[in-house]
């Protein structure tokens, strides 16, 4: 009933936290569903920061998730009251005391705490918000306070402009009020006051302990800063307890959006941010191509985010756009030389590299490269141990933890770094356990590693668009694929056309090809007739044809096509 994204309607799963307001017997209970994946984790720290308690759910026909145990300890770690509810006991492959035995060995739930229900057919629903009156803490709120709200979530509506969420910890905020924000120092006019339940329903006025939705006169999607703190505009500033700003996470994974025809630049950075609004874990910056235009490299939590998001962007802003394949930041440090430093690197001692073109022109300066690393936490049959072990080894992880839930299920933990898992690495798990698998992983930090830049030449000249950073191991096997693709893609030229894949600024090869040039046959307009002078003529034809391919190579006009680069390019 809350998702109400096509998306997560296709999907089948929760990608965007929602609010909802409801009665209970005399009291007023405001619910947030919100997602379980680690890509949308920022989603559930902003809700918590909004609530006094959690429902934890778990499917009794699967038990305990990977992600179950991580939102369990974001709320534990927050200090919020937690109730654990089993869902879905009506299902014939239900195994409650299965799933009691595993929630009693990993949150130390005894069994009597733990309620028991069925959503699709009603069974204990009373129990479970009856267990939210009297389990969780109420409010801590003061009606007779001025003003102080706190935005937790926002979203853009194409005639009405921002729309923020909000939770009202003293006063109250009516229509017609005028606020002032703390962080930005903006004062705006309530224009509508309104609560979820589930679907929009305008009030005259929000009091401390609720929560619902405002329109303001915000006109910028930039002005509905998820985390700021509201308040009375006649209030004094120094007399307000701010709120603390929620910060997302570091992004994991980068992709460049191109709109497929240049005209559309203007309409894509509007839509983007716009769509930013409604999902602030996102980090947009400008991007350019020589083949693409002008686009944006966009910055997510991982895959599945990415996902998320670029189809959100076709289906609610008709985007036709060209992604590219997601990379990874790496990070350079620099030899401890403070000349070096300040010249080359503008005063960095760490640099950031995105893609091929901030790979350091003067490799010696470097000390040692670091690449991302993820925790990865999988639930998982123990049947599958053997392979699982395996496939991570390969990718270069490290198991740090390896535990049975019981019988026949076992909880796992690597340490793997994020290049070796953000193509295939889910699908190739999945496969090996026939889908009977659950993972979540989170940011771990950068560790030392081995890296190298694939560069590719056309021609002798460098193309930064094809050209890659990544582990020294991925190298030979993404050269090969990259010329082979490039082969593929560029047509016959009027002269040779040679793609080389080399090792950073170097000129031996990892792999090359040639692609030979087309053919004129001038003896064609000549009709045959190479007497009286037709055979001079020829020659000098062909002459004037090799100078001017040479002077076209010179100039290095190759032409590749834009399909050429979206193939490419793209992500697999």
């Amino acid at each position: 009933m809350l998702d109400k994204l096509q998306v997560e309607r296709e999907r089948g799963i929760t990608v965007k936290a929602q609010s909802c307001t409801m009665v209970h017997k005399d009291y007023m209970l405001n619910l947030i569903d919100t997602p379980g994946h680690a890509d949308f984790s920022f989603e559930v720290s902003r809700s918590l920061a909004a609530t006094n308690g959690i429902l934890l759910l778990v499917a009794a026909n699967q038990g305990v998730e990977a992600q179950t145990v991580a939102n369990f300890w974001l709320a534990f770690e927050a200090g919020l009251t937690i109730i654990p509810v089993i869902n879905k006991i009506d299902l014939k492959s239900a195994n409650v005391p299965r799933v009691i035995s595993q929630m009693q060995n990993l949150f130390d739930f005894s069994p009597s705490e733990i309620l028991y229900i069925s959503a699709k057919n009603g069974t204990g629903i009373g129990n479970v918000l009856d267990a939210i009156v009297e389990r969780l803490p109420p409010p801590k709120v003061e009606l007779h306070l001025p003003l102080r709200a706190h935005i937790f979530d926002s979203w853009y509506e194409t005639h009405r402009g921002p729309m923020v969420s909000v939770a009202i910890y003293d006063g109250a905020i009516l229509r017609g009020q005028r606020i002032r924000t703390y962080h930005t120092d903006c004062v705006y006019e309530v224009l509508v006051v309104g609560i979820m339940s589930p679907n929009m329903h305008e009030v005259e006025c929000l009091y401390a302990g609720q929560v619902g939705y405002l329109l303001t006169t915000m006109k910028s999607v930039k002005d509905a800063v998820v985390g700021e703190t509201l308040y009375d505009v006649n209030s004094e500033r120094s007399m307000v307890q701010p709120i603390p700003l929620l910060t997302p996470s570091a992004p994991c994974i980068y992709a460049s959006i191109y709109p497929t025809d240049v005209r559309e630049y203007s309409a894509l950075r509007v839509a983007l941010y716009k769509l930013a609004l409604n999902d602030s874990s996102v980090q947009i910056q400008h991007d350019s191509s020589i083949a693409l235009g002008s686009g944006f490299k966009i910055g997510f939590s991982g895959l599945l985010h990415m996902e998320v998001f670029c189809a959100r962007l076709e289906q609610e802003y008709d985007a036709n756009v060209t992604i590219t394949a997601p990379s990874v930041e790496y990070r350079a440090v620099i030899k401890n030389n403070s000349t070096i430093i300040k010249k080359r690197y503008n005063g960095q001692h760490v640099i950031r590299l995105l893609d091929a073109s901030d790979f350091p022109a003067y490799p010696s300066d470097i000390d040692h490269f670091l690449e991302p690393i993820i925790k990865l936490t999988l639930f998982l049959s123990s049947a599958y141990c053997e392979y699982i072990e395996r496939l991570c080894v390969d990718a270069r992880g490290e198991q740090v933890e390896s535990n049975g839930l019981d019988i026949d299920y076992t909880m796992q933990q690597w340490r793997l770094p994020f290049a070796e898992v953000r193509i295939d690495f889910f699908e190739r798990l999945k496969r090996i356990t026939s889908g009977y698998v659950t993972y979540n992983y989170q940011w771990d930090g950068f560790q030392q590693a081995k890296i190298e830049l694939l560069m590719i030449y056309i021609n002798d000249l460098p193309v930064y668009e094809f050209s890659e950073i990544m582990p020294a191991n991925q190298v030979k096997a993404r050269a090969k694929e990259i010329v082979k693709k490039l082969r593929e893609e560029i047509p016959r030229q009027q002269y040779e056309v040679r793609i080389k894949a080399t090792l950073g600024q170097t000129k031996k090869a990892l792999a090359q090809t040639v692609i030979l040039p087309i053919k004129k046959d001038f003896t064609g307009r000549l009709k045959g007739n190479l007497g009286g002078g037709g055979w001079e003529r020829f020659c000098k034809k062909l002459s004037d044809q090799k100078k001017g391919k040479e002077r076209m190579k010179q100039l290095g006009q190759v032409q590749i096509p834009k399909e050429a680069f979206i193939n490419v390019l793209r992500r697999s």
